[in-house]
C-alpha cells in the first residue's frame, strides 16, 4: 500500500508515520507540507493513496482534489474539521479522518484502501442493466442482482458499492454516471455525487439528508435537492 502525506503541520505528519509504523503493509512514498508542484510529483511517485489535510496556507486539500479529480489514486482526508466531509465525498473520498485519529479508526480507513486496491487490481465490470435486474461482473463471474433488492448504490473511488442489505454489498468497477443512466428513474433516484438511492426504500426525507429502510442515513448534495424537490412534489399528498 503505497501512500503520501500532505500537511502543512511536521507534527501531524509524523503522528501519521508513527501510527503507521505498526502497518508493515504500508509504504511512506513521500510527505509534503503544501501541494505546490506536488501534481508533477505525484504523477512520478504513483502512490496508491493520498492521505491529505484539508486547511493549508495557499491552495487547500480540496481545492487540490478538485483540480485533480478524476484522480488516478484515492484519497483519505486528514483534518481537524468535521465541516468539509460532504463537500469531501462528492470528489469520492475514500474515507475522512478528524485529528486526533485514533488507531482503530485508521485502521477502518486501511481496511477500505485494501479493498480498493484489490478491486482495482482485479477485473470487475458491470455488465448492461436488464428490465428487472443488472449483472454484476465480480471475480471472473457474473452476479444477478434484482432491481428490488437494491438499497442504494454508493460511489468507491473509480468503483461502486451496490448494497443489497444495510451490511451487504457488491464492488464492481463502474461510473457513477453510467449506473445513473442505467438504472430506471422511475425507481431510483440520484440524491448525491456519491448516492444513487432506490425510492421504495426511502423512509423519510430531511433538507439535507434521505432516510433509508434500515437506519441507513444519505447525504443530499446541493446539485440534487431539485430532483429530491420534484420526487416530493410528485407524490406527496397536499395539505
Amino acid at each position: 500500500m503505497k501512500i503520501v502525506l500532505i500537511d502543512d503541520e511536521p507534527l501531524a505528519i509524523t503522528v501519521m508515520e508513527n501510527l503507521l509504523k505498526s502497518h508493515p503493509e504500508v509504504e511512506i512514498l513521500g510527505t509534503f507540507n503544501s501541494t505546490q508542484g506536488l501534481a508533477d510529483k505525484l504523477e512520478h511517485l504513483k502512490p496508491d493513496v493520498v492521505f491529505s489535510d484539508i486547511q493549508m496556507p495557499g491552495e487547500t486539500g480540496l481545492e487540490f482534489i478538485k483540480k485533480q479529480f478524476p484522480m488516478p489514486y484515492a484519497v483519505v482526508f486528514t483534518t481537524a474539521y468535521a465541516d468539509y466531509a460532504a463537500e469531501a465525498f462528492e470528489f469520492e473520498a475514500l474515507d475522512y479522518l478528524v485529528k486526533p485519529i485514533a488507531p482503530d479508526r485508521l485502521n477502518k480507513a486501511l481496511k477500505r484502501i485494501e479493498e480498493y486496491i484489490a478491486l482495482k487490481a482485479g477485473n470487475t465490470e458491470v455488465a448492461e442493466t436488464q428490465d428487472d435486474y443488472v449483472y454484476v461482473k465480480v471475480d471472473g463471474e457474473f452476479q444477478k442482482i434484482l432491481y428490488k433488492d437494491i438499497h442504494y448504490v454508493e460511489a468507491f473511488a473509480d468503483y461502486v458499492k451496490i448494497w443489497t442489505a444495510p451490511d451487504k454489498r457488491v464492488v464492481t468497477l463502474q461510473t457513477m454516471r453510467n449506473m445513473e443512466l442505467g438504472l430506471p428513474s422511475d425507481r431510483f433516484i440520484r440524491v448525491h455525487r456519491s448516492f444513487i438511492i432506490a425510492i421504495d426504500k426511502i423512509k423519510s426525507i430531511q433538507n439535507t439528508s434521505v432516510h433509508l429502510i434500515g437506519a441507513i442515513d444519505v447525504p443530499v448534495g446541493k446539485n440534487y435537492k431539485d430532483s429530491i424537490n420534484l420526487l416530493l412534489q410528485k407524490n406527496r399528498l397536499q395539505g
